[in-house]
């Protein structure tokens, strides 16, 4: 308990799954959480049930959304030590089936997203003496899964990026950490709608179908530690959660 005592996060996609979990262990280890989704009325009955909390409306492609989202936790709280960009959804398509508008559309969700998030909390972070960035990926970035090409591009550019941004925050002195992680399968309501409209045989079930899936807490857990200090000498580091899927 108390490991992220005196901390101040912000959870992107945190009326659901993942980033739901996270805000929610998050707190439970003494953070005090920002939790921003597009989904209001679930967002902020998430944020209801987390003492302390608080709910954003945002759109993580919006620049003036994120900057209004810093500003606020800034306002509330008088600084910023933790950013979890984990905000994503899946659209279904091959390279020949997906669409440029849907091409464009998750890559400016989850890739500009996570940009524009890192764009703007570091300096924050760096007001506060730093920090620690953990961004959200999936192996899909790893594997070849060919009926989500725009998602596989999305959490790529996200893993490419956070070398970058490690690499930049330690080159200015900021204190500033960034990692990925890399999330196989887990229970989350994305996950289940996705099964609801996937044959068995699908590309990408393998580890469903192989070993299961995880909870959102096995991912939140290691959030957790990423945002800790426990983790003060771990940057630029992708993390894989799958079971050992994309080892076999």
């Amino acid at each position: 308990m108390n490991r992220l005592q005196g901390k101040v996060a912000i959870v992107t996609g945190a009326a659901s799954g993942l980033g739901a979990a996270d805000a929610r262990l998050l707190a439970a280890e003494g953070a005090r959480v920002v939790l921003t989704d597009i989904n209001v009325e679930q967002g902020e009955a998430v944020a209801k049930g987390i003492e302390g909390a608080f709910f954003i409306r945002h759109d993580t492609r919006s620049e003036a959304d994120w900057q209004a989202v810093v500003a606020a936790t800034f306002e509330r709280f008088g600084r910023l030590d933790v950013l979890v960009n984990n905000a994503g959804l899946v659209r279904f398509g091959s390279v020949e089936d997906t669409t440029l508008e849907d091409f464009r559309f998750l890559n400016a969700v989850m890739a500009e997203g996570t940009f524009l998030g890192c764009k703007h909390a570091i300096p924050a972070m760096a007001r506060s003496g730093g920090g620690s960035i953990v961004n959200i990926a999936s192996v899909a970035a790893l594997k070849g899964i060919s009926p989500i090409l725009a998602y596989t591009a999305a959490k790529g550019a996200i893993l490419a990026m956070t070398r970058s941004i490690a690499v930049h925050c330690q080159e200015q002195g900021y204190g500033i950490r960034c990692n990925v992680i890399l999330p196989g399968a887990h229970d989350t309501p994305m996950t289940a709608a996705a099964l609801a409209s996937l044959d068995d045989a699908a590309a990408g079930l393998e580890q469903i179908h192989n070993h299961g899936q995880g909870k959102p807490e096995d991912v939140g857990n290691l959030v957790v530690f990423l945002a800790s200090d426990e983790s003060r000498h771990i940057t630029g580091t992708s993390v894989v959660i799958d079971n050992g899927e994309t080892i076999r």
